[in-house]
């Protein structure tokens, strides 16, 4: 028997085009792997191989089919990218990925200096023949962006090729949108939405308060990145007000006038 619930708000459904999860994957066993998708994997939409962690593991190509088969797109962390194409490495990284079955890759420069001009070429030319995900906002503690040029950067990055921009915060959640005690950046946020599309901008957002926010802010299906994957159904119940952070944020008003702690 499955329990339904009147004023549970409606979630998109794969392929999902907003209310998007990115699940970070730091080197999961293939065992692992099943049991996430065992778990939570009709709410996983992407899953990252975290940074430079599939250079090192060798159960890379058995993962990949595992999540694919569960109608999840696979990319490699951005930092392996930028590891590649500092070394002149590009045509092999791509080769890797051909080789891992792989159709989805992203374009970041979080570590690097990376002209803006070349990065939107990249991803030009890359978006012939991969889905492409750029980021945006340094790794770097203390760099700080202007929010003009923020909103440049996604926008000539949207228009370049990419599916969705990222919004930089790091697997710590202290970097780029955020500042260092994990709030995030709310001025530029909201300066960031009133030019930049928001179904179009993943989110990056690994601490549950970085997700409470940004579903009190931007609603149920806003499009979360760098998840956990033993947090993806502890995200949904958020998403669905089944947690007490957002418990009264899709009820009636007069149950919420009625039951609501005054």
């Amino acid at each position: 028997m499955k329990l339904h619930l009147p004023h549970i708000p409606e979630r998109t459904v794969k392929p999902r085009e907003n209310g998007v999860n990115m699940i970070m994957d730091k080197a999961l066993s293939t065992r692992e792997a099943e049991d996430m998708v065992s778990a939570s994997g009709d709410y996983v939409d992407l899953v990252k191989l975290g940074f430079g962690t599939s250079y090192f593991t060798n159960n890379n190509k058995e993962k990949v089919k595992i999540y694919q088969a569960a109608g999840m797109d696979v990319y490699l962390g951005g930092t392996l990218f930028e590891a590649c194409y500092v070394r002149g490495k590009l045509d092999e990284y791509l080769k890797f990925i051909d080789d891992l079955g792989i159709n989805t890759l992203e374009v970041s420069d979080g570590s690097i200096v990376l002209p803006h001009d070349e990065k939107l070429e990249l991803i030009s030319k890359l978006a012939k023949n991969y889905k492409v995900l750029s980021e945006v906002g340094s790794k770097e503690e203390g760099i700080l962006i202007a929010p003009a040029k923020w909103i440049s950067m996604m926008q000539t990055e949207l228009e370049a090729g990419s599916w969705k921009v990222i919004a930089e915060a790091r697997e710590s959640g202290n970097v780029g949108i955020y500042r260092p005690n994990g709030s995030a950046h709310t001025i530029l946020v909201n300066k960031i939405l009133a030019k930049v599309d928001g179904d179009r901008i993943l989110w990056e957002a690994p601490k549950k308060p970085q997700q409470v926010w940004f579903i009190k802010l931007l609603g149920h299906n806003v499009n979360l990145g760098n998840i956990a994957p033993n947090d993806v159904i502890p995200l949904e119940t958020l998403r669905a007000g089944l947690r007490g952070d957002t418990f009264f944020s899709w009820l009636p008003e007069d149950i919420v006038n009625l039951r609501a702690p005054k």
